[in-house]
């Protein structure tokens, strides 16, 4: 069945009238019919999580909206390093992360702590922790008392909680005496009857549904394991996908300079950089130029991740989903070097710690300083390869990517680095990679290395280059191989 969004789930308290328009939509569509079992089905388990007081009876925008509520009332509006670390701890809970957080990593992110950072002898992470804490209570002993959500930092830890405000229900409770009942008119009655009536049409509705999504949990199985790559595919993937883990693919998170606006706090504006916008005509057509009075940049490690990457992430996924496996993405900041040699991995773009500085091979190719140096040429080779422009637009026409697949610390496990010279060469390498008739090409050269030139080395790397067009990737070839010992 088709999952609501947070703007279609139900409220939670529905009135009768609206419960029936819901019902009579039924008659429009089979959307319309799954969509309101499901709204039911939601609305039945909201009603039993209020019991449990659970947080998982709130979507992420409805935790969003109160984490915004909260940050932007007289109790949090003034300290923006406060602001700072609810920020982050919830964008990491939201995203999955919660079991990471850690006083290491909130006081590196937050409090600008370097990587000699002494919890003992620092305590600023728990200082800040009890302190928000306590504003935390007095918001909602006060503003925020008639608030749905309650936002908690419980103790002992740095993973909020969204709660079901207990002060709210309690008020409604004690409200609820000075409401009588209407006398039940005429039209009530009808009113009434066509509810129930339109109630019993649900569960019968509900029970064909339930019957339908059985059939379709028989079926789906059979489906995903019929799933097979092209065998020009199949021979690369098929360490990565299903019975091998689940690999875990880690994005970069590039150090730029973003610019500046209203909405950021004094401290983060007088840390920035400022440039006459006379001096970037390059902005000129862009909604910065028009919106923002002064041109002033701001250093940030969390605000951008690049394109090509996150698009070429966005195929590995779809990939893996209809393998019938999972997708996990990480920032590189946020991934550890365990993580990455124990288990499969995926690193996609050049400027994260993972991709140049570990898992160098420094018999082929490697990036550094924006080229990719070869020291050990083949005939028809050269020794550096370096991105090209046009001499009159100084645009980017060609960009070349690196491909390394190695084993990991367990011989079953592989990590794979795909990483071009900007972001156009990755996303075109992941596109590669993808493509069949390509796969082709790469398997033959590398079969041509083995020793018996039939087997495919387990291990190598692949030198690729693209042409590029108004910063798109065009027509990517393959231009050198290397085999990778054992």
């Amino acid at each position: 069945m088709m999952p609501l969004s947070s703007q279609e789930r139900l409220p939670l308290v529905d009135t009768p009238i609206r419960l029936e328009l819901r019902c009579l939509a039924i008659i429009d569509s089979k959307l319309a019919i799954v969509q309101t079992w499901d709204a039911c089905i939601l609305h039945m388990e909201r009603k039993v999580a209020l019991k449990h007081g659970s947080e998982d009876e709130f979507s992420l925008f409805e935790k969003r909206e109160e984490l915004r509520r909260v940050l932007e009332s007289k109790y949090f509006a003034g300290s923006p390093k406060k602001i700072r670390f609810l920020e982050f701890v919830a964008e990491q809970t939201f995203r999955g992360n919660g079991e990471k957080l850690n006083e290491f990593l909130i006081g590196e992110e937050v409090y600008d702590r370097g990587p000699d950072f002494d919890q003992q002898k620092d305590p600023i992470v728990r200082v800040q922790a009890h302190e928000i804490r306590r504003l935390l209570k007095k918001y909602y002993d006060e503003g925020g008392k008639s608030n749905l959500i309650r936002l908690e930092l419980p103790s002992g830890g740095y993973v909020p909680v969204f709660l079901r405000n207990v002060q709210k229900e309690t008020i409604e409770l004690h409200q609820e005496p000075e409401l009588s009942a209407p006398p039940l008119r005429h039209g009530s009655r009808l009113h009434l009857s066509l509810t129930i009536a339109l109630a019993v049409s649900c569960l019968i509705l509900a029970t064909l549904l339930g019957i339908r999504e059985k059939q379709t949990r028989v079926i789906a199985p059979a489906s995903t394991s019929a799933y097979v790559l092209p065998q020009n595919l199949d021979w690369f993937w098929r360490p990565f996908l299903p019975p091998a883990d689940t690999p875990l693919i880690v994005i970069p998170n590039h150090p730029l300079l973003r610019a500046a606006h209203d909405g950021d706090s004094k401290e983060t504006i007088a840390h920035g950089h400022e440039i006459a916008k006379s001096d970037l005509p390059e902005f000129r057509d862009t909604i910065h130029f028009r919106e923002l009075r002064r041109f002033i940049f701001v250093p940030s490690l969390t605000d951008f991740t690049a394109v090509g990457e996150t698009l070429g992430a966005v195929r590995l996924c779809e990939m893996f989903f209809r393998a019938g496996d999972t997708c996990r993405v990480q920032p590189s900041r946020l991934v550890n070097f365990e993580e990455i040699r124990n288990g499969n991995a995926i690193l996609l773009g050049g400027s994260q710690a993972w991709s140049g500085r570990v898992f160098l091979e420094t018999e082929g190719f490697h990036l550094q300083g924006g080229v990719i140096i070869n020291r050990n040429p083949q005939p028809g080779e050269r020794t550096e390869y370096k991105p090209e422009f046009d001499p009159v637009s100084n645009q980017l026409t060609r960009d070349y990517a690196l491909v390394l697949l190695l084993p990991n610390q367990q011989k079953d496990n592989r990590v794979l680095l795909i990483y071009g010279i900007y972001t156009q060469g990755s996303q075109a390498a992941i596109e590669y990679l993808m493509d069949p008739e390509r796969m082709a090409v790469l398997r033959k050269a590398l079969v041509a290395l083995s020793p018996d030139r039939k087997t495919i080395p387990p291990y190598f790397q692949a030198l690729l280059t693209t042409s590029v067009e108004n910063a798109v990737p065009g027509t990517t070839s393959l231009v050198a191989v290397r085999r990778i010992a054992n």
